[in-house]
């Protein structure tokens, strides 16, 4: 069947216009296919990631439609609760939520021409039953696609405690990891986690970077000046969701510790529920040389990801191998140098070490990460930013990935 005659259902709780997070990789993939010959339907919800909160314009909606490239890509957007401050039980209640309003338009779409294919992204893991609910009426194969192996995250990093709860999670997600038509996620740690709980071979296809929209540029000091520094400073920025499990009140402490070297300015970038509370901290302790920037747009990205000297990906001991930074592919293509904290044994660790493209350092280990700034801050590191360029362009590139993706899950 050619692809113009073939549709795909989509079912995901995050998607465009969301710009971190798993949002921008379904977003991108939604609008690949409906722009390489595929008639793409799909269910999500209202953009609230990473300030938990929905954005304008679509704050107010019940359910909304959206059609997209001359009809090719066709939105339908549910209704959910969003918790200001998610934790355990409000990040429970607030995926139920998606999941029961979602289930209403699956229901309709029942009535509809059958989609001959539907991608069901994780997590929300228990999407994959509204995957095989349709199946169950209309046909097609099921991709179930791992972003972040959620249950095990929720455990390890003791989201929920009650240890029975863990028992009916796991047992709800073995019944649909037996019965979907295909697996597949990001990483190679999560692929082996996954293969030995599913006994089954899952494929692997990594979040991608646009090699062309992000991309190294020369002019990199004198890009400070547009963000209000100095050429001669050198920045070392985080740029993401800012939660308390992120452990960023360490960073608050090293900018304090830094203070008698000016030339070393800190930014943490982005949103989310931890932001406020941070910025007391920052105050608090005369943080003068931290600064936060809200989300950047997509059109000076690049500009800002190639203004910082140093980028921090950090992750908890516990998250090694079960979720992958999202951020780390637009940092990698723009040629940027890595701070990241990774358990070693893990797939980011193995990744950067092979490919020689940063710096790690132990999670939670906040003396290395102090010594590991300064390092970065001091030395050279030519050779590790023309690695991550190099890496992004030969493992990451998005047309090769899509491509592929869809020449292996999309046929029959």
């Amino acid at each position: 069947m050619k692809a113009e005659n073939k549709k795909i259902l989509i079912l995901g709780i995050n998607y465009a216009p969301e710009l971190t997070g798993i949002g921008r990789y379904t977003g991108e993939m939604g609008e690949w296919l409906s722009s390489n010959g595929y008639q793409c339907t799909v269910v999500t919800s209202f953009p609230y990631y990473p300030n938990w909160k929905v954005q304008e314009p679509y704050s107010g909606n019940f359910y909304k439609k959206e059609v997209l490239n001359d009809g090719s890509l066709v939105l339908y957007r549910c209704p959910l609760y969003v918790p200001k401050e998610p934790g355990g039980l409000k990040r429970i209640i607030h995926e139920a939520t998606f999941f029961m309003s979602s289930f209403f338009v699956v229901f309709y779409l029942l009535f509809k021409p059958k989609h001959q294919h539907i991608f069901s992204i994780a997590p929300p893991f228990h999407l994959g039953f509204l995957a095989l609910f349709y199946r169950l009426f209309k046909g097609g194969k099921i991709n179930y696609h791992i972003q972040d192996l959620q249950i095990e995250a929720a455990r390890d990093l003791k989201v929920v405690k009650a240890g029975f709860v863990f028992r009916i999670l796991f047992a709800m997600e073995r019944f649909i990891l037996k019965r979907v038509d295909s697996i597949s996620s990001i990483s190679t740690g999560m692929l082996q986690k996954i293969a030995l709980k599913s006994k089954r071979e899952p494929g692997f296809f990594p979040n991608w970077v646009d090699t062309i929209k992000f991309f190294p540029l020369d002019d990199r000091s004198e890009l400070k000046k547009d963000w209000g520094f100095l050429p001669g400073d050198k920045i070392v920025l985080y740029s993401g969701s800012i939660g308390e499990k992120q452990g960023l009140d360490a960073l608050v402490d090293i900018a304090v510790k830094c203070k008698d070297r000016s030339h070393i300015k800190f930014i943490i970038c982005g949103t989310g529920p931890y932001k406020q509370k941070l910025e007391k901290l920052a105050m608090d302790k005369g943080a003068g040389n931290l600064s936060f920037l809200p989300l950047q747009e997509s059109d000076v990205f690049n500009r800002f990801l190639n203004f910082a000297d140093v980028h921090l990906v950090l992750q908890k001991n516990e998250a090694s191998d079960l979720v992958m930074p999202s951020k780390l592919t637009t940092i990698l293509s723009a040629g940027g140098l890595v701070i990241a904290t990774a358990g070693e044994g893990s797939s980011l660790y193995k990744d950067i070490m092979q490919h020689r493209m940063g710096i790690l350092i132990p999670p939670e280990d906040n003396n290395s990460l102090f010594e590991a700034i300064l390092k970065a801050c001091e030395g050279d590191y030519v050779a590790e930013r023309t690695n991550a360029r190099t890496y992004a362009e030969n493992y990451l590139n998005k047309e090769v990935i899509l491509k592929r993706m869809s020449d292996t899950i999309l046929v029959g």
